[in-house]
């Protein structure tokens, strides 16, 4: 599909007085010597890997090179069809195209597309326009329906922000998302979505609704984004940083994605060729770059780039045939007929195997000067080059076929409705029709009830039934592509240790980051110094109790496509591990653990593709219906975040909804190392930094309190250490100067847990910290948090009982709690059970000589009649405690 082309930007009479004309003219640039293009070619005929340099000479390319280029790049496309199943397809979408606005806040060179508000009737079209447009597609058998629009007209246009007050809609995403939820229910067209540059949460928020979404890189020229006169400057959504995000956070997202380039706007080759790279990065990272558009430049009249010459054919194709050999078999590329004049052969020799959309209906709104072929011309065109002509989806065939996680279950039946469940391709026999899309009120998975609900128990006695989910090679991304993102150069390290506990001494929770970084790096009578000022501190705060809560760890369900590196929790829906909680079971395990004292739940599970948003309302509901007065400590922020896209509310309004459900407090998981360079390292598709501070600030707003919590020891530097702690202590100000409360009732340190985490069965993470870097990150934790986090709690789940007494000893208040099912850090390897006793508890304390106190999730006094309740079961329901053996 050639939904990209030439990304919407606005001009105005205005601008173009201000902004110097743009140019197409690159700047100088020689060409290479003949011996660089003869050893470029031998190269690739070869089949060797190319290089950036390489890649510049070849789009150099020109007459009986390029014949010998495109020969080569011919073989690697015929390669991948025959890969794919399809031998001498090419394709092309059935579509129609609906500009769902002209407006944008930008001011491209080159753009024709976009106006003004004055040069149209609205500024939207209204929803009646839009159905039109798709029923009429739909009678004429298209099958795609390309949603193209400007980057956030309200940011700059009054009347934009007018309509959509007045329509009540917040913004131009939620009346995209609103319109393609109409579109898939009344025609049964899909929706592709290309509304610019979007946010990871504007994904997820989109992915719902779209089988498939797209952005035109365009180019990763920076001059032409920040120089005065070029055809981006002006344009805050060109800026190559930030379009590269967008392709990034739709691999993580599981989206598939189109994205491309624009050829001939005043880039050099090198440059060109550096952008190519750049898309194979993000595709080989996170395998979702479904198609790559190759499209010339072509002036249009009124605008600011009309008297610049348009690309090169020649050009065009050199680029295609590079763009093969640098992407491979299995990238998609695609030029848009209407743009390539009669080049039809050339094109296809180049290496393309799609043709893109192509509407009965509707002209091309972007090149409106150039019509679309007619089918029939296109498949004999096709035809004369020696290939078949067949139609696909806006979902290509690989992505159909994959299903989860590329594709939400929402879209499942509209995908399956068109799809020739064969190859993948269209049926081109069916004809689009309207289908519900949402899910039915307290909607469940229907395999709730089913797999391997016992893994609770037998993950003790049985253990895991392969070290390593199906889909290792496939979920987290390329494994060889991530290891150059890993440093594993040994840091060095000069601070004074000494200095930095004198100044320990007199301000902890004022320690410059050089100076807790050395504190870190303590040893021997140094380490020992800054445990005992750790424990001193403590004692200040909270006395010398050593804290637990007796509460039941509930895990609904372990299916889960998020790709986390770490986990070794999260199974597909068909490994012989997974399973999904029943609403039922998880009431039956409440029931379990009040009747075994327990004062708290803890509920958290994977982010199953087929829980609606509203699930999690229902579970929360389910416990408060079995033990109105238990504690219900559920849902992490990525749950959270979850909840928001599919139901669509804001943040606020769905922690609201989930605390009347009752929900009383938040586990503040899904941190891990609150450094997105290291989260996406670590993990694939979770959400960023940002997004996990808007959920925990925001509950703390509303009176909900969350835990904090850090897991270390992997692809993180002590550095990233120091700076997440402090963000810890720096939210935990904000509230209590914002809300005159705190927000986090404790620090839980979790060390990572290696031996079936997979990011470590890849070669890439360590096995975890050592003892020492226990001992000194427990400390520092509690100095750096003297004053706004009282309780640090360590993990016997990860440590271990010695390693917990020895945190105990440095800083340490609390033991988190007797858990009774802990089967995450259980699946990961951790070999410390998955409950413990109070009995066990005492026995582990005991050594401290400090004395051992039951508590709530507050940090309370539970009810006398808890207490004894829990002390008659030792704090372990019956239902998970492991038989004693017969003596015989």
């Amino acid at each position: 599909m050639d939904s990209q082309r030439t990304q919407p930007t606005a001009t105005s009479a205005t601008t173009a007085a201000t902004v110097a004309p743009p140019t197409a003219s690159p700047p100088a640039e020689p060409a290479p010597p003949a011996s660089a293009m003869r050893r470029a070619l031998a190269r690739a005929g070869a089949g060797k890997t190319l290089n950036v340099d390489e890649a510049a000479v070849l789009l150099h390319a020109r007459d009986a090179d390029l014949d010998t280029l495109t020969g080569h790049a011919s073989r690697v496309r015929d390669a991948g069809l025959v890969a794919a199943g399809r031998p001498g397809v090419i394709t092309y979408s059935r579509k129609v195209f609906i500009p769902l606005t002209r407006l944008c806040r930008d001011r491209c060179g080159y753009c024709t597309f976009v106006t003004v508000p004055g040069r149209l009737p609205a500024p939207y079209l209204s929803p009646d326009e839009v159905l039109d447009i798709a029923r009429q597609g739909a009678a004429m058998g298209c099958k795609e329906a390309l949603f193209t629009l400007g980057d956030r007209p309200e940011d700059r246009w009054q009347a934009a922000r007018d309509w959509l007050d007045e329509a009540g809609y917040d913004d131009t995403l939620s009346y995209v998302r609103a319109m393609a939820i109409r579109v898939l229910e009344e025609t049964g067209l899909l929706p592709h979505l290309n509304p610019g540059v979007l946010s990871w949460r504007d994904l997820q928020r989109l992915k719902p609704v779209a089988p498939s979404m797209g952005m035109m890189l365009e180019t990763t020229a920076r001059r032409l984004f920040t120089e005065r006169g070029g055809p981006h400057f002006g344009s805050p959504d060109k800026d190559p940083d930030v379009r590269l995000r967008v392709l990034e956070d739709a691999g993580r997202s599981a989206v598939p994605f189109t994205t491309g380039l624009l050829i001939g706007i005043g880039e050099t080759q090198a440059e060109r060729a550096e952008a190519l790279f750049e898309i194979r990065r993000v595709a080989r990272t996170y395998g979702g770059i479904q198609e790559v558009i190759v499209q010339n430049f072509r002036a249009k009249p009124d605008t600011k780039m009309r008297s610049a010459p348009d690309a090169d054919l020649r050009d065009l194709a050199a680029t295609i045939a590079v763009a093969r050999l640098v992407l491979g078999p299995s990238v998609r590329i695609q030029a848009p007929p209407n743009l390539i004049d009669d080049e039809y052969a050339l094109m296809l020799a180049a290496g393309i195997d799609d043709w893109g959309g192509v509407s009965p209906l509707t002209p091309d709104h972007v090149n409106p000067e150039r019509a679309w072929p007619q089918v029939a011309d296109l498949a004999r065109r096709t035809a004369s080059g020696g290939f078949e002509l067949r139609e696909r989806l806006t979902i290509y065939p690989e992505y159909v076929r994959a299903g989860e996680p590329w594709l939400d279950p929402r879209l499942r039946r509209h995908v399956q409705a068109l799809v020739d469940p064969d190859t993948g391709l269209a049926d081109e026999d069916a004809m689009p029709v309207g289908l519900p899309w949402q899910e039915p009120d307290g909607g469940w998975p229907a395999d709730a009830g089913t797999g391997r609900t016992d893994l609770h128990v037998t993950v003790d006695t049985e253990g895991r039934t392969e070290d390593r989910r199906g889909d290792f090679d496939s979920v987290y991304g390329d494994w060889d592509e991530l290891a150059g993102q890993v440093s594993s150069a040994p840091q060095r390290f000069d601070a004074d240790v000494k200095a930095a506990l004198r100044r320990a001494e007199s301000d902890p929770a004022g320690l410059s980051d050089d100076d807790a970084l050395a504190l870190l790096h303590a040893d021997g009578a140094e380490l020992e110094t800054l445990t005992r000022m750790a424990d001193d501190l403590r004692r200040e705060a909270v006395g010398d109790d050593i804290t637990f809560v007796v509460t039941r760890n509930i895990n609904f369900t372990n299916v889960c496509y998020t790709g986390c590196r770490f986990c070794a929790f999260a199974q597909r829906r068909t490994d012989a591990d997974a399973y999904t909680l029943s609403l039922e079971q998880v009431g039956d395990r409440v029931d379990e653990a009040w009747e075994a004292g327990a004062t708290e739940i803890c509920m958290q599970g994977g982010i199953h593709p087929d829980l609606p948003g509203t699930a999690y309302f229902d579970l929360a509901a389910e416990v408060k219906r079995r033990q109105p007065d238990i504690h219900l400590h559920a849902f992490s922020p990525m749950e959270v975040i979850n909840g928001v896209s599919r139901t669509d509310l804001p943040v606020r309004e769905w922690l609201q909804r989930a605390h009347e459900a009752g929900v009383d407090s938040l586990p503040g998981t899904a941190a891990e190392i609150l450094d997105d360079d290291v989260r996406w390292t670590l993990t694939k598709g979770k959400l960023p930094t940002a997004s996990w501070v808007e959920v925990v600030s925001t509950a703390h707003d509303l009176g909900i309190p969350t835990t904090s919590t850090m897991m270390y020891g992997h692809v993180d530097t002590p550095a990233h250490w120091v700076g997440h702690i402090k963000l810890i202590a720096s939210l935990q100000r904000r509230s209590l100067e914002t809300n005159g409360r705190p927000g986090f009732t404790e620090f839980v340190l979790l060390p990572f847990v290696h031996t079936s985490a997979p990011i470590y069965l890849a070669g890439l993470a360590r096995p975890g910290p050592t003892a020492r870097e226990n001992r000194a990150v427990h400390a520092l934790s509690r100095l750096l948090l003297n004053g706004l986090v009282d309780n640090i709690q360590c993990s016997w789940v990860k440590l271990g009982a010695e390693l917990c007494r020895s945190v105990l000893d440095g800083g340490v208040n609390d033991l988190g709690g007797t858990l009774m099912e802990e089967t995450i850090s259980r699946m990961a390897g951790a070999d410390n059970g998955s409950y413990k006793t109070i009995s066990d508890l005492r026995a582990l304390a005991a050594p401290t000589g400090r004395p051992l106190r039951q508590r709530t999730t507050g940090y309370g006094a539970p009810d006398p009649e808890r207490v004894a309740a829990a002390e008659a079961s030792d704090g372990v329901c019956a239902a998970v405690r492991r038989p004693l053996p017969l003596l015989r």
